[in-house]
């Protein structure tokens, strides 16, 4: 919780325009002035907006990574982010949908179809791991080039949402922060309630239901949750990749395997990572910035092919 409470002391402190720790604490709590506006409209919006955003991903990743028992599953690499997003262009695009409150129902309606095709093209039950990332390497590639598509044939849809594409925390107001509370809210209640039948169901089918748990209904809770969480998060900020890959893994190896405590740690991590970045990309773009998506994709891809080598030999070892 201290590391969580410095980094959001961070992002209020640091950025683009540089301000006195004065400065801060009155733009905070004081009369309104240059510094106000740039503390309490900007700074603080985006980041109680990393908070929601990162525990959403650092959690969906968790109970994702458990439900399909992929070591590699993660909401942008596995397609649920990208659906998200491809809906969000179609209601942006196409319906002239502009405020959060609209086009969130589009991204959690195309976060979970894409959650049922990876799954079903991946195999359904019999899913292995690489099977379910190639599924959800193709169906991001398809998906991404219908988003670039849309913001190529409208010029109002590119000028909207070529920030957004990349995963940004910075254009949102204090209003989206409002609007997608329930939702992540709800995702987080949802996924930590099944903290216990997740466990259960690691130990397969038979044995969870020898221990009262209903495998198919937890797994349709448990995609319920992964829902709320990835499509609130891409409606607001755009698909961030990586982040619910690394924080589960990281999460892990202080915790263990129980999804009792990983769960809570995640949410309580994963917005140190996303808000770290968010900051580190504010500092090394100025007088402009890095977007997140950006960073957590450079820190990301090595750790994502070290953890695909490490799965790999132990296959091998296996066989």
């Amino acid at each position: 919780m201290l590391v969580l409470l410095a980094v959001l002391v961070l992002s209020v402190g640091l950025g683009a325009r540089q301000l006195s720790v004065g400065e801060v604490w009155h733009g905070l709590f004081g009369d309104h002035s240059a510094a106000s506006t740039v503390v309490r409209e900007m700074r603080l919006p985006r980041t109680l907006l990393g908070l929601l955003v990162g525990a959403a991903l650092g959690v969906a990743g968790g109970v994702m990574q458990a439900l399909t028992r992929n070591p590699l599953a993660d909401p942008g690499l596995l397609g649920i982010n990208a659906g998200a997003s491809a809906a969000v262009a179609t209601a942006t695009g196409l319906l002239g949908m502009a405020a959060f409150e609209s086009y969130v129902w589009f991204a959690l309606a195309g976060a979970a179809a894409v959650s049922v095709l990876v799954y079903v093209v991946g195999g359904g039950r019999g899913a292995t791991p690489a099977r379910l990332t190639l599924a959800g390497a193709a169906l991001n590639a398809a998906l991404f080039s219908y988003v670039s598509a849309m913001m190529l044939l409208d010029s109002g849809s590119l000028e909207k949402m070529r920030f957004w594409t990349v995963g940004s925390l910075a254009s949102a107001p204090a209003a989206t922060v409002v609007a997608m509370l329930p939702f992540v809210a709800t995702g987080l209640v949802l996924a930590l309630a099944l903290a216990r039948s997740l466990n259960a169901l690691a130990l397969g089918d038979d044995s969870a239901r020898a221990l009262g748990v209903r495998p198919a209904g937890v797994r349709v809770a448990a995609m319920v949750a992964v829902t709320l969480l990835c499509g609130a998060a891409t409606a607001a900020c755009g698909p961030i990749v990586f982040v619910g890959l690394m924080v589960p893994h990281l999460v892990r190896a202080l915790t263990g395997p129980d999804l009792r405590w990983l769960l809570p740690y995640c949410a309580v991590l994963a917005p140190v990572l996303l808000l770290g970045a968010d900051v580190l990309g504010r500092v090394l773009g100025r007088p402009g910035e890095l977007q997140v998506g950006i960073v957590t994709a450079v820190l990301g891809g090595p750790f994502f092919l070290y953890f695909a080598r490490r799965a790999r030999i132990a296959r091998m070892a296996r066989t």
